[in-house]
Order: structure tokens, then C-alpha cells, then sequence
């Protein structure tokens, strides 16, 4: 752990700042625009651009930086991003906001590109996991840090947006300072979609439809609080709920898959999920039971991302894996495109709590569809199954490459160790 921090701080002192400031621009856009008066269905559409934009990144990214460099392409990222956080403030309309998002979503997939290239960098083969498991733990607790920053301004005001925007440019300072030279930076051509779905179906529907629940969760959980007329304070604790959810109950649920049929799992947890939402549909509790709901689907949706990809590998060659994964990544995107912007729909029709039927629907969905795989065919076994490798479903393709090598190295320990010849 020492070891890690000391090579890796500039870098996770920085991711930490920078999730901050995304962490707080996306809830801020949805408090304001609520106050604005902008309809539920014109801030899908913004909190879906984010996701456009992200998609185009991880896809465009790796060109620019090969074209470039990474600390040119790093350094225009951050600028851009820095500027669009002060231009929300000056320009409320919607459709510039889309277009910001869709541009602000492109430089943050681009900027965790590169961070993470120079992260794995930074790692050998011995703290590679290791390192890995630091900087999601630094990324949750950056954004559900952020949503305590809620509270120090007027959303309605200039200040909270500055402040994200501050937050942002102080977080490349210690990236770009760091002694470490920049990476020799590869990518891998992603498996096509059809061969991704005859490889693991599963895998990919349940990417796609966790795409939309994440969106969801990420874009409109705030315009939600808005609607319900939860206080800011509220609001703020609401999405860091979701967030603590996740990180909490990302190593325990990964324990446990490593241990059964992990479609069993799969099926379990969005069954789980979906009642509990439909719990929160039909039964308007209060604060304290929003909060319950809050953190089960952030404890669930959050390892379902690393579950669904765990499972994909297990009927893969480890050279296919990083392939496989950049097609997960992009089934993944589409399902949050699509996400708030249907959830805006069923808000403006059905009212606010549509925001539990939605994910209830999704959930249920992909319970029903992993039944149903389970009597296609047999599970591998699991002592060779992949292990499980915790990821978030804002991790750039590097990180997710990464995070596998990473538990393909500890299996192949795990193998030598039991061999009579070790």
C-alpha cells in the first residue's frame, strides 16, 4: 500500500480533484436546471449528451493521443473542460448546455485515458491490482466528497461552478508535474458486436441495460431530488448515498462471484434490485427510506459492471479479453444514451417517481434475461472462472485492460500455488 502511494500519489491526488469537480458539475446541472424551469425531458437530453460525448472520447482519444502526445492532449482536455465549467453559469439554455456536455463528456473520457494510461504506468506487475483498487476507491470517494460541495454555495449563483471549475484545473497540476515520463500508449481493436453477443449474450444485454441504469443514476438522480422538493442538503446526501453503496459493496459481491455460478449472481442481485425499486414506486416512505433505496441500487449496479465482464471472460481466451471488453464498453454507452433520455419521458408523463419504475423496469428486465441464459447452457466452473476485477462503469478501456491483467495474474499465482510442481 506504501509502495503504491508513493509512486502513484501525483496521480490519485489528481484523479481525486478531478472527480470532485465532475462529481459536483453533474449534480449542480440537474439542481439548476430544475431552478431554471427546464422541463424534465430537456434535461434528459443534457444529462444524455454527457454520455455521447463519452463515447465518442474513448473511441477518438487514443488517435489524438498518438497524433499528439499525452500531455499535449491532456493539457487541451483539462482547458476545455475548465472553460466549459464556467460557460453553464453564463449560458443557461439547453441546447447550449447539450452541446457543453456533449463536449465536457469527451474531454473527462479522453483525460481518463491518459490518467490512466500513466497510472498503469506508474504500477508493476507485483501492485498492479493493487493500484487499480486504490484509484476507484479515490474516484468514489471524490465524487461522493463532491456532493458535500453542494452545500457551500448558492446553486443559483456563479460560485459552485467556479468552484468545479478550480477544482479541475488544480487537478492537473500534480499529473503534469509528476517526474514520470509519458507512456508508450497501444490500444486493442474491439470485437465486433456480433461476435460479442454469440460469446456471451448475457454479457451483452446486461451491459447494455446497466448502461441505462447508470445513466440513470448519474445524470438524473439529482433532478429527481429537485422535483420532490428535497432540500439541497438533502439532494447532496441522496447521490452520495448512491455512490458509498457502491464502493462498499463492490469487494464483498466480487468475493462471492469468485465463489458460484456467477449468472446466479447476476440474476440475484438486479431481482433485488428491481424489487427494491418497485418498492420505491408503490411505497412513498421518507428521507431515511430514500436513502435505503439510494444505496441498494448504488451497491448493486456498481459491481454488476465488473460482474457482467468477469462472466464474458469466462468463456474467453486471456488475448480476447481486452477486445471483448472495448465491445462492453461501447453496448455499455449506447444503454446511457438511451437511458435518461427515456427516463425524461416517464418523468414528464408519470411524475417524478417514474425514476424508481424506470430502474425497476431495467432491473427486472435483466433478471428475467439472465433466468433465462441459465437454461442455455452450463455455467463454467469456477475454479476456472476469471477472478473477479472491480471497475467503474466511468473507467476508460485502459484502466478495464488493466484491472484484468491484473486478476489473470493473481489466478495464474493461484494456479502455481496448487500445482504439485510448484
Amino acid at each position: 500500500m506504501i509502495g503504491v502511494l508513493r509512486n502513484s500519489w501525483p496521480l490519485l491526488l489528481g484523479m481525486l480533484f478531478l472527480m470532485l469537480g465532475n462529481g459536483l458539475q453533474g449534480t449542480l446541472l440537474g439542481v439548476r436546471g430544475n431552478a431554471e424551469g427546464f422541463s424534465t425531458t430537456s434535461m434528459s437530453i443534457v444529462m444524455s449528451a454527457y454520455f455521447v460525448g463519452f463515447l465518442g472520447g474513448s473511441r477518438m482519444a487514443p488517435h489524438l493521443i498518438r497524433r499528439v502526445g499525452h500531455v499535449r492532449v491532456f493539457a487541451a482536455l483539462g482547458s476545455f473542460i475548465s472553460a466549459i465549467l464556467i460557460l453553464y453559469a453564463a449560458l443557461p439554455d439547453v441546447i447550449a448546455w447539450a452541446l457543453m456536455r456533449v463536449m465536457i463528456g469527451f474531454c473527462f473520457s479522453g483525460v481518463y485515458v491518459v490518467a490512466e494510461s500513466w497510472l498503469n504506468d506508474t504500477a508493476t506487475n507485483e501492485n498492479r491490482g493493487k493500484t487499480m483498487s486504490i484509484y476507484l476507491i479515490v474516484q468514489m470517494i471524490g465524487i461522493v466528497t463532491a456532493q458535500g460541495l453542494l452545500n457551500v454555495a448558492d446553486p443559483l449563483g456563479y460560485n459552485l461552478f467556479v468552484i468545479s471549475s478550480v477544482l479541475v484545473s488544480v487537478s492537473f497540476a500534480p499529473i503534469l508535474l509528476s517526474a514520470n515520463p509519458a507512456p508508450v500508449f497501444h490500444t486493442t481493436k474491439p470485437m465486433t458486436l456480433r461476435t460479442l453477443f454469440q460469446t456471451s449474450p448475457l454479457g451483452f444485454v446486461g451491459a447494455f441495460l446497466l448502461g441505462s441504469v447508470f445513466s440513470a443514476l448519474f445524470g438524473m438522480s439529482a433532478i429527481f431530488g429537485a422535483q420532490i422538493d428535497l432540500s439541497l442538503r438533502d439532494i447532496s446526501i441522496f447521490i452520495a448515498t448512491i455512490y458509498t453503496g457502491g464502493m462498499l459493496l463492490q469487494y464483498p459481491i466480487g468475493w462471492v462471484s469468485d465463489r458460484m455460478d456467477r449468472r446466479t449472481l447476476i440474476m440475484a442481485l438486479n431481482l433485488i434490485g428491481a424489487l427494491m425499486m418497485l418498492a420505491g414506486l408503490v411505497f412513498e416512505g421518507g428521507f431515511y427510506w430514500l436513502l435505503t433505496l439510494a444505496f441498494v441500487v448504488g451497491g448493486i449496479s456498481n459491481p454488476l459492471y465488473s460482474l457482467y465482464i468477469a462472466y464474458t471472460n469466462d468463456f474467453l481466451e486471456v488475448e480476447d479479453m481486452a477486445a471483448a471488453s472495448g465491445g462492453l464498453i461501447f453496448v455499455n454507452g449506447i444503454g446511457a444514451i438511451l437511458g435518461p433520455v427515456i427516463l425524461g419521458w416517464m418523468m414528464d408523463r408519470w411524475g417524478p417517481y417514474s425514476f424508481f419504475g424506470f430502474l425497476a423496469v431495467m432491473l427486472g428486465v435483466a433478471a428475467i434475461y439472465a433466468t433465462y441464459r441459465m437454461t442455455r447452457r452450463a455455467a463454467p466452473p469456477s475454479s476456472e472462472s476469471s477472478s473477479f476485477a472491480a471497475m467503474s462503469p466511468s473507467s476508460s478501456p485502459v484502466a478495464i485492460e488493466v484491472a484484468q491483467s491484473a486478476a489473470h495474474d493473481i489466478d495464474n499465482a493461484g494456479k502455481a500455488q496448487q500445482s504439485p510442481h510448484y
